[in-house]
Order: structure tokens, then sequence, then C-alpha cells
């Protein structure tokens, strides 16, 4: 799909390692989108190593780099991507810089990763909860949360299959074109489920996928699987299947290079040594081989 491949993602930074901004913005640019960051946070290093210094970024600051991308005439972007959030005050303001950049571009495509928390734990204040829920989720074209994310969205618990397909109704609902619960407790030992789903044009098209598992704990790897899902998205021209294909392969691609650099570490894999091996992975995420298949299945 030829065309406008300019994104604004805003989210977290780091100075050393792979999360946030620093996850998502190479392989953007690795896949041919000019990428313009704001960094919602900016730290030592992810919060996983128990210790970190930094900064949070305000609202109002959020406020005057948008107004300086405004009078330069830089704001015509294809895609806004968002992720880890510091502050309440920063997540409403986010919701008025979507409203604008659609009056620049009507065609912007919005990603939200609603990054709240994950295995029955918030790590972000209750009060960004409705916040999400009721302004942010319905100004997405897509969304990507994990299970936990889905049920406190919609109060709804997932225990089966078909709990899932419900809850991801909820945010067709809300407007919300294509949603992928990027990871679910209803696969096995060995491997994780994926489901997503998009409604595009009154034609919904349900995929479920199974990926395998590893044995270790990455930090980084949502922020990364947003951004190869927004950039597949716009090159497949909204293929689902493809699109997931693509991203779930570059992914398992990527973790699998970044488990290798640890093999000599035995049982004690550090924070540093699980690090996301993206550089090393460059021609992994530029022309993925496709190694796990995603499944459509019936509304």
């Amino acid at each position: 799909m030829a065309g406008n491949r300019r994104v604004l993602t805003i989210q977290s930074h780091v100075v050393s390692g792979y999360v946030g901004n620093k996850s998502a913005t190479f392989p953007l640019q690795i896949l041919g989108f000019e990428v313009d960051a704001i960094n919602s946070v900016q730290f030592s290093n992810h919060t996983g190593y128990g210790f970190f210094k930094g900064q949070i970024l305000s609202d109002s600051e959020l406020g005057e780099l948008m107004e300086g991308l405004k009078k330069n005439k830089l704001d015509n972007y294809s895609h806004l991507l968002t992720g880890y959030v510091g502050s309440i005050q920063f997540l409403k303001r986010i919701a008025e810089v979507v409203k604008y950049l659609r009056t620049v571009n009507p065609s912007l495509i919005y990603v939200c990763d609603p990054v709240m928390g994950d295995n029955g734990k918030m790590y972000v204040p209750e009060d960004f909860l409705p916040v999400y829920r009721d302004v942010i989720v319905p100004l997405a074209d897509i969304v990507t949360p994990n299970q936990f994310e889905v049920e406190i969205l919609t109060g709804k618990k997932i225990n089966n299959i078909s709990d899932a397909w419900e809850a991801v109704d909820w945010f067709h609902t809300c407007g919300v074109k294509t949603v992928v619960v990027s990871s679910t407790e209803l696969g096995d030992e060995k491997t994780l489920l994926g489901l997503a789903s998009s409604c595009i044009d009154n034609q919904t098209v349900r995929t479920r996928v199974k990926i395998p598992k590893l044995p270790a704990s990455f930090t980084g790897t949502g922020d990364l699987f947003a951004a190869l899902f927004l950039a597949w998205m716009h090159i497949t021209n909204s293929n689902l299947k493809d699109s997931l294909e693509r991203a779930v392969s570059t992914m398992q691609a990527v973790l699998k290079k970044t488990l290798a650099s640890t093999q000599d570490d035995g049982e004690h894999k550090t924070q540093a040594r699980l690090e996301l091996k993206l550089i090393q992975s460059k021609k992994d995420i530029e022309c993925p081989s496709i190694t796990v298949k995603v499944e459509t299945v019936n509304n």
C-alpha cells in the first residue's frame, strides 16, 4: 500500500534497553515509516530492574510539543501510536491530540495499546481505567490489550473462548475497527492463544493464533508487537491474517534471538541480558519468515 507513512508515537522511553519508544521506533523505521517520538516518561532503564531514575512528561509539556509541531506544519501523520502513560492528565491530553490530528488528516489511524496492567495486577492508578474505557478506546481504530486489560475495560471475566469473543465485540460496539487480544490464558502449557477481530466496512474477520511459549520473561514485547502490527496492517491494506502472521513471526524470531544470547546464563538470566535483540534482528523485522500460522475462524 503506497502513500504517507508517518507515525507519531507517544509512550515511554528508556536510556538503556528496549521498551516503549525504544522498542517501537527501530522496527517501524525498518519497515519504511518516518517516526516522531514523544516520551511520556524518560527513565534510566525499565522498572523490572528494581531501581530506576527519570522524569515524567506533564500534560502541559505534551501540549507545548504539539504546539511546536503545529506551528511548523509538522503535524500531518498517517498513524498515531500510544502506549504507557505516566499521569492521568497526560492521558486526557492524548484524547485532545487524537482529535486535533484528525482535523489535519481525517484518515489518521490511531493504534492504542491501553497499558494498565497484567497478570491480575494494575500498574497504573485505578483512575486511568475510566479514562481509557470512556474516552480513549472509543477514539481508537486498533487496540492491542492483553487479557487482563480486556477484562477490566469490559468488566467481564474471560473464562473461555466465548467470553473472549463477547469481550472483543464490546470494543467493536465502541467503534474500534480492529481488536487484538495479544495474549490470553486460554492456551496450554506450550502455547499462548492470541485472538484478533476486524470489523471494517461491515465485514467481520476473526482469527486466532497459537504462539509457542519460550522459557523466559521478556519486557517490551507488547510495545514491539503494537508497532509491528501497525506497520503490517498498513502494508497489507488491513489484511488481518497476513498482518498477524508477519507480526507474530517477527516476534518469535526476535525473542528466540534474545533467548539464545542468554544460553550461558543458566537459570540466572539477568534483566540486561534479556533486553530485546532488535538491532541483531534487523533482517527478521524487514523480511520475516512465516513460522507461526494464523487461523481464520467462523463468526
